[in-house]
């Protein structure tokens, strides 16, 4: 593997752990340690125990009110979930949607390898492109940043409910799923959905600026890389250039509302940001979180 790239993120990697433990208190593992939680055992209900921990069947039977402890899993896994089809392929060259994509995964990876995270690689298109199994320590970092950086795609369609729904099967016991997509599809809510249930999970969108501002140039092709045909479009016709962006704004409105709903964290990075600034308030804000949880 390009030992360079391998520089490039530690140094990233780094960067943001200084700007963490400057800001967090030195608490910089709060994206990773999710609601990692194992059931550890009954113990009487005391004033000031949170009433979501009432065990009520054993309650229920008249001996008094009993609450359930828990201990955190150590063993808790961190899967990163990336989109790599076509619609990733955007921006400009070196800094497209999939390259910051990859980037990110690739920094995460290191942080949460250091952190001492079992980590694990799902790369999705509309099949299964590349799976790591979860695992610790350096070695294992290479094989997932390979995993990344090195493959090449099956396919480059997008299906984000097949996607969510292979995780679904995939993963059984309760992790912290980073899901790295630009999620310009349809019909994956229900299965996103039940992945917030099942796991905790942290949604980052990829978004281009040209994706919202498509200049009226009059009749232009327009390649799909998805469906590998070129369209003609009259960009200068009624407000298409209007419409497009309204379309990405409402889409991006309704994710975030989706995530809102069903405590999912969610973070936006454009192509144009520098990705350590955004990464920061995602750990920040599941700092708080983890603090009040």
């Amino acid at each position: 593997m390009n030992q360079q790239l391998f520089s490039k993120l530690r140094k990233y990697e780094i960067m943001i752990r200084k700007v963490a433990n400057n800001h967090l208190q030195g608490d910089y593992q709060s994206l990773f340690k999710g609601a990692g939680l194992e059931f550890d055992d009954l113990r009487p209900y005391q004033y000031g125990d949170d009433v979501r921990t009432i065990e009520w069947k054993v309650s229920a039977k008249g001996h008094g009110t009993f609450v359930k402890t828990f201990r955190e899993d150590k063993d808790q896994s961190v899967y990163f979930l990336l989109d790599i089809s076509g619609s990733q392929d955007i921006g400009s060259e070196g800094s497209k949607k999939i390259d910051q994509g990859k980037i990110i995964a690739g920094v995460l990876t290191l942080a949460a390898l250091f952190e001492g995270s079992q980590v694990g690689l799902i790369s999705y298109s509309d099949q299964k492109e590349k799976v790591v199994p979860p695992g610790k320590g350096s070695k294992q970092g290479v094989k997932v940043i390979r995993g990344i950086f090195d493959h090449e795609n099956q396919s480059l369609k997008t299906d984000l409910d097949g996607m969510f729904t292979y995780c679904l099967n995939l993963i059984k016991k309760r992790s912290v799923i980073i899901v790295i997509s630009d999620f310009i599809d349809d019909g994956y809510q229900r299965s996103f959905r039940a992945m917030a249930e099942r796991h905790d999970l942290v949604a980052i969108q990829l978004t281009d600026p040209r994706e919202s501002a498509l200049p009226a140039l009059g009749i232009i092709p327009v390649f799909d890389k998805e469906k590998g045909r070129t369209t003609w479009v009259n960009t200068a016709f009624g407000g298409f250039s209007k419409k497009i962006s309204e379309t990405f704004t409402t889409e991006r409105k309704s994710l975030k509302e989706l995530c809102k709903k069903n405590q999912i964290n969610y973070l936006a990075i454009d192509t144009t940001e520098d990705i350590v600034l955004p990464l920061m308030e995602l750990f920040k804000y599941r700092n708080k979180s983890m603090k009040r949880g």
